[in-house]
């Protein structure tokens, strides 16, 4: 039996020429389009296998579309509950924060604290730098004529990078903050350690005076703290890398700056500071200065109110009557004078505290129940005044401060008739 190979071969030999011409025609042969021409070979494998490709993508995308809305899903509702049990601890911490926030500038205000913000920026590009490893600094396009001076912060978006040094006519020199002449005055984020950050040899910066006892964790953020005088307070300036014990029971605190030093192109020159005190909020409730005042010592109502209406006695603050103020009476804890009294007659303690009730400076009727009377028809011929027989006797005080002013009519040729 004859193959099939055999009984088409002049047909398969002539199809086989055929694609062999057509194929080298499609090689040859350009399509022009907008951009550029384009073999034909290229446009009819591009047609031909891009379905295969679309089905192939179509496959991988619907497979995981299914994989992450439903099999990922199935530990979606714990983490949903973990979430939100995380929002509301931090909206409670977060409203926390707000009240110290609100009572750290009422008492910020109370107490007259400055700070200093800054108010006005100058971008400069930088041209060049020192091409030195001693000696780190850059150059950039602004100087005198900008009214850049020494000393000016120079910062980034992502955080501080040195200061200025010298100012010429048109440039100036920035001084960077991993230079090892450089100081910085910083502090870290949560523990509020202060130390100053200085650069090495190597080019990397270095957070020094902190003592060994204390701990500092890696990660830890460091912000200036204002203490140089060219940085305003909180600043960014890197993250710590490395804690290591030093030398002169100091930490060798290892920082990496913020910013990028070795890829600078723009800067900000700070060439306003404003500093400003910090002002009350007066949407709070409660402000400082009641606080203040609740927790001082204060005047009792009764005598407050009595002083303002001239009748009250000035010797419960002062301790001695002002000169024409009416006298007042004083408690039974002041010093008594001698009296003579009858033998065996008991001893009234009928003393008032002072301050219950204001004297007036006019005289006082004399009462039944008071063993002293202002009338001097009732003394005794020698003047003295001696209470009457069976009557307690009642106490009297010194002359600045006694009960009721008794002036009896002075009689100097009489005696004192004791009984």
């Amino acid at each position: 039996m004859e193959s099939v190979l055999g009984r088409y071969r002049n047909l398969i030999v002539l199809v086989g020429v055929l694609f062999a011409q057509v194929l080298g025609l499609a090689v040859q042969v350009k399509r022009t389009t907008d951009s550029e021409p384009t073999r034909l070979i290229r446009v009819w494998v591009v047609g031909t296998i891009a379905p295969l490709e679309k089905a192939l993508t179509w496959t991988q995308t619907t497979s995981s579309n299914i994989w992450h809305n439903y099999f990922y899903l199935r530990g979606v509702r714990a983490e949903n509950r973990s979430l939100k049990a995380e929002l509301e601890r931090m909206n409670i911490e977060q409203a926390r924060l707000s009240q110290d926030a609100d009572q750290a500038r009422r008492l910020q205000a109370l107490l007259g604290f400055k700070e200093r913000f800054i108010s006005q920026t100058m971008a400069a590009q930088v041209i060049g730098a020192s091409g030195s490893e001693l000696s780190r600094s850059v150059y950039i396009d602004k100087g005198e004529r900008d009214h850049i001076k020494p000393d000016m912060a120079v910062i980034t978006a992502d955080g501080i990078v040195g200061k200025v040094l010298r100012v010429y006519r048109s440039t100036s020199q920035v001084l960077l903050i991993n230079d090892q002449t450089s100081g910085v005055g910083a502090l870290l984020d949560k523990t509020r350690l202060q130390g100053i950050l200085r650069g090495t040899p190597a080019g990397e910066a270095v957070l020094e005076k902190v003592m060994s006892d204390e701990t500092v964790p890696a990660g830890e953020t460091v912000l200036t703290s204002g203490g140089d005088g060219v940085f305003p307070k909180g600043l960014l300036v890197g993250h710590v890398t490395r804690v290591s014990p030093g030398n002169d029971l100091f930490l060798n605190i290892r920082v990496r700056p913020a910013a990028d030093l070795s890829k600078l192109e723009e800067v900000l020159v700070v060439t306003k500071i404003d500093e400003r005190q910090t002002e009350p909020d007066q949407g709070s409730a409660a402000r400082a200065v009641d606080i203040l005042a609740e927790r001082l010592p204060t005047v009792p109502r009764k005598v407050e109110a009595a002083q303002k209406d001239g009748t009250a006695p000035q010797t419960a603050l002062t301790g001695a009557p002002k000169a024409g103020a009416p006298k007042s009476v004083v408690p039974q804890s002041a010093p008594r004078q001698s009296v003579p009294q009858t033998p065996g007659a008991p001893t009234s303690g009928t003393g008032t505290t002072a301050m219950s009730k204001p004297v007036a400076p006019k005289p006082v009727a004399p009462k039944n129940d008071n063993p002293v009377t202002d009338n001097p028809a009732s003394a005794t011929p020698g003047g003295n005044l001696s209470p009457e027989p069976g009557a307690p006797a009642a106490p009297s005080a010194e002359p600045v401060t006694p009960k009721r002013a008794v002036t009896p009519p002075p009689q100097p040729d009489a005696q004192d008739s004791p009984h």
